[in-house]
This record gives structure tokens, sequence and C-alpha cells, in this order.
């Protein structure tokens, strides 16, 4: 049977004082991952840190190096229902790379945090029911901590996804840092590819004829492709350096490299940008001569799905914490690996305030997402997540509402959008 009304609010309201109890240990968890920034796939002590940090609670299983050397799963439960029942698994999702120069600019290190403080605020309440079997749903519950390396580069969710990390989770949460609170805000698909330019040295002044300049098919690309984005969606996007131009002077080059972002709003219109982009990187080495080596050396990033469901609980829960949620115009953000974590299980991603308007990836923001002001902030957004996951857990109608628009939603945006209408249109 669902949980009543009455018990429910009582069960989120035990949330709050559960997480202010351990709020110090969580805070030195996050400025331990925040001084020892560490790049993709390189998150060592900062897996060590948080390896530590759950087994301190003998309630955790934890997994070490999980299906990544660098990935942890924690689990606490089965809790209530009846045995033998299959455990309803939420999920909190944790991130803890940085980035090259400027470390934690991104605030992974209070990702991290607020995803564990959440996880513990659930299974803290949790705790403190009596009699779990006569207020929860018949499903047993079952609480999951799992720490995703290498979102910066790379896609370690999207590894953990191939290797099976989510096949038993039934919903999944996490919060990233931003600028302001927001439920919401379409994060696009994205994905990297890099151009390399073979030629053939000479001395640029004594013979050039001889040679092959590779600089050449790569500055003729860049051009391209920047007169290529007059004719895009005004919604897409491309972006990308020169890695490597050369030597000297006076060698013609032979090898130069390019490295390129690729972005929609939508995974299904990918190819079409990555076709056209391609386009240009053949034809610049048909141009000058050269042999063009294309790679895509990453995961491709899926847009994320939205869920107007969690959206919309997060929201309550949030505002009655007293988080002021923004308007968002339609207008994007970035690319994050939990777009495609979106498309296999139902989840939420919301964007939290931490004392700051610096902006991401920045020197500025590194400093902010050290500092003791961003825990208010953050310690918030985890006692909202977890009240939220109160919710879906507790209440099968919303569970069931959350699952029906995720299978809807992905259907939708699998089958593509379709062609407008173009009967009728003017052209001068």
């Amino acid at each position: 049977m669902a949980l009543g009304s009455q018990s429910r609010m009582q069960l989120k309201h035990n949330i709050g004082p559960c997480i202010d109890t351990i709020q110090d240990k969580l805070f030195i968890l996050s400025q331990d991952i925040w001084r020892c920034p560490e790049l993709a796939y390189g998150e060592k002590q900062s897996h060590d840190r948080l390896v530590r940090f759950l087994s301190d609670d003998n309630l955790w299983v934890v997994e070490s190096h999980y299906k990544l050397p660098t990935a942890v799963r924690a689990t606490w439960g089965p809790f209530g229902g009846k045995d033998g029942d299959r455990a309803l698994n939420v999920g909190f999702l944790c991130e803890y790379d940085a980035l090259p120069g400027i470390g934690h600019a991104c605030g992974h290190n209070l990702i991290a945090e607020v995803g564990v403080a959440a996880a513990l605020g659930l299974t803290g309440a949790l705790g403190l029911v009596r009699e779990p079997t006569d207020c929860l749903t018949p499903l047993r519950v079952k609480v999951t901590v799992l720490g995703t390396p290498a979102e910066e580069d790379g896609g370690g969710k999207v590894d953990l996804i191939l290797a099976g990390a989510f096949e038993d989770m039934d919903v999944v949460f996490m919060a990233h840092p931003a600028q302001q609170d927001v439920a919401f805000l379409p994060c696009v698909s994205i994905t990297d590819v890099t151009v390399k330019y073979h030629g053939k040295a000479s001395h640029a002044a004594a013979y050039p004829w001889e040679g092959v300049n590779a600089l050449d098919a790569a500055v003729l690309a860049y051009n391209s492709l920047s007169v290529l984005r007059q004719q895009l969606k005004p919604d897409w996007r491309l972006h990308g350096i020169i890695k490597h131009g050369g030597v000297k002077p006076n060698i013609i080059p032979a090898y130069t490299e390019l490295e390129y972002y690729l972005r929609t709003p939508l995974v299904t219109d990918l190819s079409d940008l990555k076709a056209k982009a391609e386009a240009c990187f053949r034809s610049a080495a048909m141009a000058t001569g050269c042999q063009v080596e294309i790679t895509y050396p990453n995961h491709t990033y899926s847009n994320i799905l939205p869920n107007t469901t969690l959206a919309q609980l997060y929201e309550e829960n949030g505002r009655a914490l007293g988080i002021e949620f923004v308007e968002v115009q339609n207008n994007f953000s970035g690319s994050t690996d939990f777009g495609n974590v979106s498309f296999v299980v139902p989840g939420i991603h919301p964007f939290f305030y931490i004392g700051t308007d610096a902006l991401n990836h920045t020197e500025e923001y590194t400093a902010a997402a050290g500092a003791e002001k961003a825990q208010f902030y953050t310690l918030r957004t985890a006692k909202a997540l977890a009240m939220t996951a109160v919710d879906v857990l507790c209440c099968p109608e919303l569970f069931n509402k959350m699952r029906e628009e995720f299978s809807e939603a992905k259907l939708k945006q699998e089958q593509g959008p379709k062609d407008k209408d173009t009967t009728g249109s003017t052209h001068s």
C-alpha cells in the first residue's frame, strides 16, 4: 500500500536533520576532492576517498573499482516490503573528475557531495521508520550511490551503461552546480572528432613544390567550417582548435591535427551535422593533396531526456526549502553523459546555485566550488533530491506517471522530429 500523505511528509521532514548531522563530514569529503583535482579516468584519490567515506557506515556495501578502475558503487538495503520481492532501486550519481589546468571549475566535488548527502539523507530518514512494511509500497527499496568517472572527457557513464551498471535501477538523481537554480535545462548532444592531416615535409624556401602542406589542409577545413555555420540550424554548434600546426616556419608541415566538438539539441540530429563537418574535412584534404584520418575518440553524449513529473516534484520540494527557481526560455547549456543515462532509466539532472555569479570552467568558479559558502546551497539541493525520491518511492501513482512519461519521451525522441509542413511558404 502507499504511504499516507501525513507519514510521507514526516519522512521528508526527517531528511533535513539526517543530512545536517553529518554536514561537517560532507564538507571535508568535498574539500578533499576539491584539493586534489584529477582528470578523467585518473581519479584515483577521489575514488579512494569516496570509498573510505561510504565504508565508514557499516550499513553500506561498498564496491571499489566497480566495472571501471575509478568507479564506485555502494548499496543500502533492501528495506521494507516482503522477502523475495524485487527491490525498487533508487540511484544517486556522483562525479569527481576535474578540468586540466583549472581544477574543479565545474564543481564536480560538489556533485559528489550532493549525491552522497542525498543518499544518506534518504537512508537516514527511512531508518527512522518503525514499521517499514506498513508504510512503504509493497516493493522493497534499495538505495545506490554510483560514482561515475570521466564526465568531462570520455563518458564514464556511457562505459557504465555498456557494462550493465544501470540495468537494475528504477530512477536516478544527480545535480550540477551552476549560476542559478533550474529544475531542468536542455543539455545538448555532443560528439568530439579528431582530424589528422598527413602531407609531406620540404624546405619552405628552397623547394616548396616538393612539399604537401598539411597546415593548408587544416586551415582550409577550419575556414570551411566557419563558413558552414551560417547555413546551420540556429541551435546547432560546432567549434574546435588546431592542436598541431607544424614544427618550424621553414619546414612545410607534414602533419597537423584538429579537434572539434559537434553539438545538436537532439542526438537524432547529430548524424546530419557530422556528415556536413566530414565533407569539410575531406574536401580540404582533397584540395591540398593530403591524406586525412577522421576519428571519434570518445562516446557520443545524448541530450537529456526531460521528465516533467520528476522536475515538478523537485521544484515543489525545493521551494519548500526556500529555493528560488528561474524561468528558462528554451536556451540550452553544455553537454553531459547523464543524457545517455536519461535514455535508459528515468532521472533528473537539475542545476543549483552555489552563491556566485562566476561562470563554470573559470578559475573564479574553481574557487567558489571550494568555498564554505557553497555548502548551504549544496546540502539544500541534496535535501530536495532526497525528498523527491521519497515522493516517487512512496506514491505508486507518481512512480507510474514518471515511468510512463519516460517511455513516451524516449519513443518520441527516438522517432525524431516530424518534418514541418512547408506548404504555402513564401520566399523573398
